[in-house]
């Protein structure tokens, strides 16, 4: 009997627990609880999808070797030029989702989860089939090592045959934390990311396929993830429809998505082409500062999830009160998740500078590879607690509707500062550690042109739904 009743008061809490984090209405209540009750989910969710990432390269670089790490780090520019466009519609689904939910506006929400799961399947479907046969000539055009070349190539198209399934998370991940819902991500990502991790240890150690192994590992988790996301949607039609007709998107819908998703996808794949534009330069340092870069790279990864997850939340939180016509939260709101960010963004840094050896030590043992990837962190290290401004302020620009200000704000920086910079630094300076000086210069430029662009505040002026219209709900 006593059993019986602590089961049934575990099953209460916890049903509790995610009655709190499912669905939030960020349109009442104090901004910072409803951000933070969204963020932390959030946070833990990219948590575990960046420690399978890293997993994959901590694998790889104990038991097959370091040039294993530079394959993958060789790929990543590549493989995240050809995602964007995924991404970008993800955002835009985002947005308008989430400004519509805010609204309470049933078959406008509906008409854009349509359009939005329509566009990701016959955007995935086109890359599946056709991004493998660039994979080569673009590794090539970037001078990539010959002694990595080949795993390199084998990496990049085993992502690109499973595209369909990062595709399918993106954009359901998207939808449901525009609904509010970031819970329901991170468990399913932290089932994956287990199981991932798992995979990774029958396939590179236990069965030896190596590079191959973790690109297996990678897409079968990610299709997994996209499938107990939609399963999860499809029991949220309460608040929408997904029906045949749905599925069969109006021209408006399908514009107004690629109108948000083409300018962020745009501002992604220009910093995909700036990476690949680098690139020669990071070849031209050795194999061995290419697994200098992928460690970097991985714990860069982990110490951005905080800025992420802010920037994302804020995004949610400016579209559903832009919905709501509820603009009087939106400054208060960002100011609020600004000290939250900067704050954690802190912290982590800390951590990082006391500990970033042992960290690095858990991909390689070579002690040169460790130092120098430990020289690279403590350049960027103040560089993070900036970037946490811009991700914030960003994420409110973006969940207003304003797509377009941070698509010229990343060409502003991409083409006249991040680029000419890491030329002009390793030209001048002809060491590793120029590329890293580069790349702080560039977040401190974007975070200041967004500050910009955050007070002239034309993102006020572009919400979907106008006022009137909100006021009949």
């Amino acid at each position: 009997m006593v059993c019986k009743l602590i089961i049934q008061k575990a099953k209460t809490l916890l049903q509790k627990f995610k009655d709190n984090l499912s669905a939030i209405d960020m349109t009442t209540g104090k901004p910072w609880k409803k951000l933070l009750l969204f963020t932390v989910p959030l946070l833990i969710g990219n948590m575990f999808q960046q420690m399978y990432s890293t997993a994959d390269a901590i694998i790889l670089g104990r038991f097959v070797g370091d040039y294993a790490l530079g394959a993958v780090g060789s790929s990543i520019p590549i493989f995240f030029l050809i995602i964007v466009l995924l991404m970008g519609i993800a955002v835009g689904a985002g947005i308008m989702v989430s400004q519509y939910f805010g609204a309470k506006k049933r078959e406008e929400l509906s008409q854009t989860i349509g359009a939005a799961l329509m566009l990701t399947t016959v955007m995935g479907l086109f890359m599946m089939i056709a991004a493998p046969f660039a994979t080569r000539p673009l590794l090539m055009l970037m001078d990539t090592p010959e002694e990595v070349l080949e795993d390199a190539v084998l990496y990049m198209n085993i992502l690109m045959w499973g595209v369909l399934g990062m595709a399918y998370f993106n954009i359901l991940s998207g939808i449901l934390r525009g609904l509010g819902d970031a819970l329901s991500p991170l468990i399913y990502l932290a089932i994956t990311s287990v199981l991932n991790i798992l995979l990774n240890l029958l396939f590179i150690p236990v069965l030896g396929w190596g590079v191959w192994g973790a690109a297996i590992g990678t897409v079968f988790a990610q299709g997994l993830t996209s499938i107990l996301c939609f399963r999860r949607l499809m029991k949220m039609r309460d608040v929408f429809e997904l029906s045949f007709k749905y599925l069969k998107p109006k021209k408006e819908y399908v514009t107004q998505v690629l109108k948000l998703g083409i300018p962020t996808g745009a501002s992604q794949a220009i910093f995909a082409i700036a990476m690949m534009v680098v690139q020669p330069l990071v070849n031209s340092f050795g194999p061995m500062f290419l697994a200098v870069n992928i460690i970097v790279m991985r714990i860069d990864g982990f110490v951005m999830m905080p800025n992420f997850s802010f920037g994302n939340a804020m995004t949610v939180y400016a579209g559903q009160n832009v919905g709501a016509n509820r603009m009087d939260r939106i400054t208060p709101g960002a100011k609020e998740c600004a000290y939250m960010a900067v704050g954690t963004s802190i912290a982590i840094v800390t951590i990082l500078l006391l500990f970033g050896r042992h960290i690095a030590g858990l991909f390689t043992q070579t002690e040169e590879v460790i130092d120098m990837a430990m020289r690279m962190i403590r350049i960027l290290a103040i560089g993070y607690v900036i970037f946490s401004l811009n991700m914030v302020l960003s994420g409110v620009i973006r969940g207003a509707g304003d797509a377009m200000t941070p698509l010229a704000l990343s060409i502003i920086n991409t083409v006249g500062i991040r680029v000419p910079t890491a030329y002009l630094f390793v030209h001048l300076l002809g060491t590793p550690e120029s590329l890293f000086y580069s790349l702080l210069a560039g977040w401190i430029a974007i975070t200041l042109l967004t500050a910009v662009a955050y007070k002239v505040g034309r993102w006020r002026k572009m919400g979907l739904v106008k006022k009137d219209e909100t006021l009949e709900q």
